[in-house]
């Protein structure tokens, strides 16, 4: 039995190394740009993987694994953090544009169970943390990218309407990509995350 525990636990690493990895390449491969001043791309399905985790594994391994994805998520993009002016700043940028935002990809899979119907609890997880990204970076363009605002908006309509142009497409593919699972993949493994033989 304790074997038996501990292929499962090695198994999920390393699936979930691989999905980390899948994560931060389909990140850096942004499709499209936003019309506005700078940033804001939107990816292809590059929170797909973490979503998955959580819905395969649950939402306390999810959220383990959004956590590494947003660190990595913050080395690559330590470059936006340094445009902060403060320390307040650097942790209002680091907090709100990366870390908060990106592990709490993994909390997707919190309605598996709860709503019966498959697509129905992917859908709505992964609309809940696309709406909590969007905060998070909402609250940042508010705060720190405030100086990028045009003299003819306000400051909260700018980062609303800035941070939104790449969050609904970025949630559409997402939703997309992680119903594309659940048809094709997702009954193919069973509760460990295994596929079945």
């Amino acid at each position: 039995m304790k074997t038996n525990k501990t292929n499962v636990t090695t198994y999920k690493l390393v699936v979930t190394a691989a999905m980390l990895a899948l994560a931060t390449v389909l990140n850096e491969l942004a499709s499209f740009e936003s019309p506005f001043l700078m940033g804001g791309g939107v990816t292809v399905f590059s929170q797909v993987p973490i979503i998955a985790l959580s819905w395969i594994f649950g939402v306390p391994w999810g959220l383990c694994s959004g956590f590494v994805f947003s660190v990595i998520q913050a080395l690559i993009g330590i470059k936006n953090i340094a445009c902060a002016q403060t320390i307040g700043g650097y942790i209002i940028a680091a907090l709100f544009d990366y870390i908060v935002p990106y592990t709490m990809l993994g909390l997707a899979g919190i309605f598996k169970g709860k709503i019966k119907n498959t697509y129905a609890a992917l859908t709505t997880g992964s609309l809940l943390v696309c709406v909590i990204r969007l905060c998070c970076h909402i609250i940042t363009g508010v705060t720190i990218w405030k100086a990028y605002c045009p003299k003819d908006m306000t400051v909260l309509g700018y980062s609303v309407v800035y941070n939104a142009s790449y969050m609904i497409p970025e949630t559409i593919i997402t939703i997309i990509g992680i119903l594309a699972l659940a048809k094709f993949f997702f009954p193919r493994v069973d509760e460990n995350g295994m596929i079945k033989s």
